[in-house]
């Protein structure tokens, strides 16, 4: 019976990709669509600084909503960050547990000999 890993063949996860410059994300804000929901919020927004009694609560109400769902999204965002660290840490636990494995697999094979 071989159970060794030698018969597996070892996924090769691609490299993350470097950050976007401030040109890359300049031009993407350049060339969003007018109804691209933050600046529809901040459009909303604006006006109402300027035209505050003829807002409805309702259109308020969005705003406020939008705004939880962004913040929402920062602390879910920030979360994963914390989770993709703590997954890198075990990563590096299994790796070395792996090869320590494999080393010992080794000096029993020898030893058997």
């Amino acid at each position: 019976m071989n159970f060794g890993s030698k018969g597996k063949k070892r996924m090769v996860l691609p490299s993350r990709p470097d950050p976007p410059t401030v040109e890359q994300i300049m031009e993407d804000v350049n060339r969003a669509y007018l109804n691209d929901p933050v600046f529809t919020v901040l459009h909303e927004s604006a006006e109402g600084c300027h035209l505050s009694d003829l807002k409805s609560s309702s259109s308020n109400s969005e705003v406020e909503v939008r705004y939880l769902q962004s913040r929402r999204y920062i602390e879910l965002h920030e979360r994963l960050q914390e989770e993709r660290g703590h997954l890198a840490r075990r990563r590096d636990e299994l790796r070395a547990a792996g090869e320590s494995l494999e080393h010992s697999v080794m000096e029993v094979k020898k030893s058997a000999q």
